[in-house]
């Protein structure tokens, strides 16, 4: 049976930096859709809910009223002889929608190509989407995450999520 966790951070906490070798930008979606959907589709193949999306799911959500490209980070890392790539990924969400309380921010989907694991990219990744949260004045940031995911619930912990 899948566990689904639903882990909280203050914005109102500090949010530390990491460097990084890469370049972080925001997403394009008339230059990026087609190379973020493959590395989606590669990072979460065994995924019941992010794998195998189709450019639809991908254009569905872009369309919701949440959507801003502002808060979909890329790392683009440059490979020799293929030039610049995507190598990673946070996607931001802003919860305008509950009744009686603050909207809250969530990192929707993090996600870093397996080849490119061990270089502090998801970190860097997850603290750029958390300060773009906290620059819209936001108190509060969530995130879910499967229970058997360690590696990821290791890295939301580091980085204050409980």
């Amino acid at each position: 049976m899948r566990t689904i966790l639903n882990f909280k951070r203050s914005l109102l906490e500090p949010i530390a930096t990491q460097p990084t070798d890469v370049l972080l930008q925001t997403f394009q979606p008339g230059l990026d859709r087609d190379e973020w959907l493959e590395l989606n589709n590669k990072i979460f193949a065994h995924h019941p809910d992010q794998g195998n999306w189709a450019m639809a799911d991908l254009e569905n959500r872009m369309k919701e009223p949440w959507f801003d490209p502002e808060g979909f980070f890329l790392a683009i890392e440059n490979v020799e002889g293929c030039g610049k790539k995507i190598v990673g990924f946070c996607w931001t969400k802003i919860h305008h929608d509950f009744t009686n309380k603050d909207p809250i921010g969530e990192l929707y989907v993090l996600g870093v190509d397996p080849d490119a694991h061990g270089k502090g990219l998801g970190k860097a990744l997850a603290l750029a989407g958390l300060h773009y949260l906290a620059s819209k004045g936001l108190k509060e940031s969530m995130l879910y995450v499967d229970a058997d995911n360690t590696q990821g619930r290791a890295l939301y912990s580091s980085l204050g999520f409980n």
